[in-house]
């Protein structure tokens, strides 16, 4: 999956000469938390979030004191170094750049031009999208070996139960590295008797493992 699927193109955004204010009233208008700043030929030259706004202005219980800091233009507290993304990057490889530089969203650029913007919630529902967690289904965590030819023998019990695999998440075991932990969501209410069939077959099944349960 790429970052121009998951993008939104329709960006708020504003200049560096429109005020704080400015800001306040486009993120409570639109509910959002993340307004890229641009130029006349919208290239991307600063960001400002919802917590540089919070920063930048005065206490609630102070406000009618200090209204000349609303006034201040953007360019003051805007970040200008600012991370972008491009419409073909990899949403896994943009993932991991959100988690290696803290940030909360990333402008996309092409051509030099804003085109879109990703977020964290945008991430958070692709997620949720690829691993099917929104859909009806059972999760089963299962412990395999790290050789070739794994996923297809466990693939091939799922069929013979005639379930459906709605996702597959691998991440390796932390106490061995020789293993692979394998996260299936199959498309069944009640996978007792695809667990069954899984340790019958000597697979290791970490979860569903409740004690008393008749698998």
């Amino acid at each position: 999956m790429i970052v121009e699927e998951i993008m939104k193109t329709n960006v708020e955004t504003l200049k560096p000469s429109d005020t704080i204010e400015d800001a306040v009233r486009l993120m409570e208008s639109k509910r959002i938390r993340h307004i890229p700043i641009i130029n006349d030929g919208r290239k991307v030259i600063g960001l400002v979030t919802d917590r540089d706004i919070k920063e930048a202005t005065p206490s609630i219980f102070r406000r009618e004191e200090h209204l000349e800091d609303l006034q201040k233009p953007l360019e003051a507290i805007m970040k200008k170094n600012v991370i972008t993304g491009h419409p073909l990057d990899f949403v896994e490889e943009t993932a991991a750049l959100f988690y290696e530089q803290k940030i909360s969203c990333l402008p996309v650029v092409q051509d030099g031009r804003l085109v879109g913007i990703v977020t964290e919630t945008d991430l958070l529902y692709t997620l949720v999208e690829l691993t099917g967690a929104h859909q009806p289904g059972s999760q089963i965590e299962i412990k395999v070996p790290n050789r070739t030819g794994t996923l297809y023998e466990i693939a091939q019990v799922i069929r013979n139960r005639k379930a459906n695999i709605q996702s597959i998440l691998v991440y390796p075991d932390k106490k061995d590295d020789s293993y692979k932990i394998l996260v299936i969501r199959v498309q069944t209410m009640n996978p007792v008797g695809l667990i069954h069939d899984l340790k019958a077959e000597g697979h290791h099944v970490l979860w569903p493992n409740i004690p008393g349960m008749p698998i």
